[in-house]
């Protein structure tokens, strides 16, 4: 045989020239959950490890993170229900806790990439991304509310903006209005292709925002479609994303790679709650090892075409990293 590809794997030292695909912490983005007051560290049942926290263990986990090589944070609001409403109002509110903690983060820590939650959900007493009136979420009614929420965002001091509510039309309203109010170097991590998954219910947990009646198929994708994820990113550029984003990643590699083809813009791919559940919970019953089966299953999203990554297993990441067994 002339062609002896083993020939290229005898060795760590041969491996290593010739791999293909290398990723390192700083192309991780770790996702965080705050609520508000202090003292306060819940561990979430459905998803091991990771934790409600209020600001004072919210700053030792980032200071944590940062050791580690983590330089990018996406933080969600865990909100009482007593400050939600039809209309998302406590999401723009000078006393909201979650602006409030992003502008000591940032003081805090100044080169932090600090990315942000835009949809109506989390503040809305009807569980949806958008506003619901008469049993439908209305798409062109919800623009005004998410441009309220991105202003206020970026006052607070978040680098990027992350529109996760899947409204028609959103960026380019977005992009307009951070614009016009002098924001222009705020960016856009646009959720350009997000499925209506299965695989959000420990998310959903976290932050106790299901709907409260009906579903998101209205507005997210439908997970038999490809095609459509392409129309998501052509429109999703043209109206000034700065990053697009598939969601969830391990079970859409196909999406991931199409619109990396597609575009010139980076990709992001967020690895959801429920896939880190499922590898977590093989782990646990001695079915996986989860030094091994982690990160490969963070390889194949970054080798798929993901620039970065969204994932609960970024500092597990980083420690393997850090430690040379990666």
């Amino acid at each position: 045989m002339e062609r002896r590809p083993r020939r290229n794997r005898m060795s760590p030292t041969v491996r290593n020239l010739i791999r293909e695909t290398r990723l390192t912490p700083d192309q991780l983005i770790l996702p965080l959950f705050i609520v508000d007051g202090t003292n306060i560290k819940n561990e979430i049942a459905s998803m091991p490890g990771n934790f409600r926290m209020s600001l004072d263990h919210l700053l030792k986990e980032i200071e944590e993170a940062i050791s580690l090589g983590i330089n990018s944070i996406i933080l969600f609001p865990g909100v009482d229900e007593s400050l939600k409403d039809k209309t998302a109002t406590y999401s723009y509110a000078e006393n909201n806790f979650y602006l409030n903690a992003t502008t000591k983060i940032k003081q805090t820590f100044p080169g932090l990439h600090l990315i942000s939650d835009i949809a109506m959900d989390p503040y809305s007493s009807d569980g949806h991304d958008g506003l619901v009136e008469n049993g439908k979420i209305l798409n062109d009614k919800t623009l005004p509310i998410l441009g309220k929420m991105a202003i206020a965002q970026a006052q607070a001091g978040f680098d990027w903006v992350g529109p996760s509510d899947m409204m028609d039309g959103r960026i380019g309203y977005i992009r307009e209005t951070l614009d016009a109010a002098g924001h222009t170097e705020t960016g856009i991590l646009a959720y350009t292709a997000k499925y209506a998954s299965a695989y959000y219910g420990p998310f959903r947990d976290a932050l106790d925002s299901a709907p409260k009646a009906g579903d998101k198929k209205t507005y997210q994708m439908d997970p038999a479609n490809r095609n459509e994820a392409l129309i998501e990113g052509e429109l999703d550029e043209l109206e000034g994303a700065d990053v697009l984003m598939v969601k969830p990643a391990l079970h859409y590699l196909d999406i991931i790679s199409d619109l990396k083809s597609s575009s010139n813009l980076p990709i992001a791919a967020y690895h959801v709650s429920g896939e880190c559940a499922m590898l977590i919970a093989a782990c646990q019953k001695g079915w996986l090892e989860f030094d091994k089966a982690m990160p490969e299953a963070l390889l194949s999203i970054h080798r798929a075409g993901a620039d970065m990554i969204l994932t609960y297993f970024a500092k597990d990441f980083a420690k393997l990293y850090k430690a040379g067994k990666i």
